[in-house]
This record gives structure tokens, sequence and C-alpha cells, in this order.
């Protein structure tokens, strides 16, 4: 598989359509099993932010090439993952594949386009680390995703209006992850694998959250009312990797823009964390003390 771009400028418009179109198709193929999923990862800023408008390969959110599909653990109940999986195939979608040929079982993907479907599911078991493989059955898997759960709590309901894969017209609400799990499901993501589009993502919330940060963070006081720890390590990770500047978060950020001028782009990404955590600890959800 390709290596992720480094910049903003290694994503184009035609790409994230194409990921749009996607997410229409499996939201016509899922159909009554769409509660048990929600969009997570790099369209979600997209999905929240920028859809409707028209998209360019310059302003706006850079968008994505790939699809990440969060799955709840209620799938596990009746094997319903068997149906998600068995539409999939009928609908056309296959597995990806590693350089080596093997088959990428959470990873699925479409003829003759170069989006990606990749599936994620909450850890099962205390033992199961961020990353790696839940093997549902033998030819579909997911990658464990801890936080995903906040995900379903705030899940923000899109309603997508265009043309499948197939080239069909059709509408249909999505659930998409909203801004206070996204920005914790992204602090995790950039420590455990430290992307440049780890920390842009959630900064471009941030940035553009319609209601403001301070909206972000009474969101994130209601997720620590039922997951205290997983936002506490979130924040922790976030007061850690944005300390200053020059710290590995602001510096991804500015350097994935691309812009110019990296130490303003850093400045400003550093300020946006700054005054979420101000607003939070207002609030009384401060970070975990590692």
């Amino acid at each position: 598989m390709a290596e992720k771009p480094l910049t903003r400028w290694g994503y184009d418009a035609e790409e994230t359509r194409q990921v749009v179109a996607s997410t229409l198709s499996i939201a016509v193929v899922l159909g009554d099993l769409l509660d048990e999923v929600c969009i997570v990862g790099g369209l979600v800023p997209t999905l929240l932010i920028d859809y409707g408008r028209e998209m360019t390969d310059e302003g706006g959110h850079c968008g994505t090439n790939d699809l990440d599909v969060g799955l709840t653990l209620a799938v596990l109940d009746d094997e319903r993952y068997k149906q998600i999986a068995e539409r999939l195939r009928e609908a056309g979608f296959g597995h990806g594949e590693t350089d080596e040929g093997r088959a990428v079982v959470q990873r699925w993907t479409t003829e003759n386009l170069n989006v990606t479907i990749d599936f994620l599911i909450p850890p099962v078991e205390d033992e199961q680390r961020g990353g790696a493989i839940k093997h549902l059955e033998s030819d579909f898997g997911a990658i464990v995703a801890p936080g995903l759960p906040l995900a379903f709590d705030e899940r923000e309901f899109v309603d997508l209006d265009g043309a499948t894969l197939a080239g069909d017209r059709a509408t249909r609400s999505v659930p998409v992850c909203g801004p206070a799990a996204y920005v914790v499901l992204k602090a995790l993501a950039f420590r455990r694998r430290g992307t440049r589009k780890d920390a842009y993502d959630p900064d471009y919330v941030l940035a553009n959250w319609a209601p403001g940060i301070r909206d972000v963070a009474e969101r994130m006081a209601r997720h620590a009312a039922t997951d205290p720890d997983t936002v506490a390590e979130a924040l922790a990770y976030l007061r850690d990797d944005y300390d200053t500047i020059d710290h590995v978060g602001p510096r991804s950020v500015a350097r994935f823009l691309d812009s110019g001028d990296e130490d303003a782009a850093a400045a400003d990404a550093r300020g946006r964390v700054d005054d979420l955590l101000r607003a939070c600890a207002e609030l009384g959800v401060r970070p975990a003390s590692h």
C-alpha cells in the first residue's frame, strides 16, 4: 500500500469525491444495518464542515483517499458482522492486498478505484492494543480502535445526496463521528503512529467547527462523564504534544499544511489546542497525570 502523502498537496478533490460516493454506496448497501456503523477517519472533516461546498484542491479540508468505518460492538451479537460482509461482497467489494498479494481482511476496495475502506472496532478485551486486527471471520477483520465508543455516543447525521459508485442517485442520512470524539480519537491515533495528517485533521475541525471550541469542550465533558480515562488520556497527549510551537503536534500540522510560514501555522495549531484544554479545565475536565 502506498505511503500517505506528507502534505495537503498530495490529496486531490476527485479522490475525495470517490470516497464520498463510496460512503453513499456503503450506506445503501448496509441499509437497516447502518445503525451499527459510524464514519470516522479522514473523511469526517469533509462531512462535518465542508459537505455541500464545491470540493476543490485549494481551500477547505484537503480531503482523503480512504474511508474508515467504525463498527459498534453490537455487531458481535447474533454475528451481524456476517451480514455486513455478505452485503459488501454482493455489492462487488473485495479485499485489498499487500504488496506481496496477501488479503488485508480489514480493508475493502472495489475495481478500478484507488479508494480503500477500512473497518474499525472497539477493544473487546483489555489486552487488545490499538492498531491490532480483530478477526471477525476468516476473511473479515477490523482494526482495534480504543475510544471508538465515543464516536457512537456523539454521532452527527449528515444527509448525503449524490451518486453512488455505480452512478445511481441516492439520498441517505449517514452517521458521522462528532467533533469532540473525533479530537479524542485523533489524539490517540497521533500518539500511536505520529502521522502528520492525524495532527492536521482534528486541527481543521477545531479551527472550523461553527459552534466553536467551547462547544467541543462541552461535548468532551459529556464524554468524560461516561469514559473519564479515555478522555483524560487524550487530553494528556494533546497537552504534551502541543506544549510549545516547537512540539511535535504543532509542527506536524504546519508541515502538513505546507503554507510557507511554518512558525505561524504551528502557533495557530498550538493556540487552538490550548484553547480547548483551557475550556475543558473550566468544565472540570483535565488531562491525566503521566
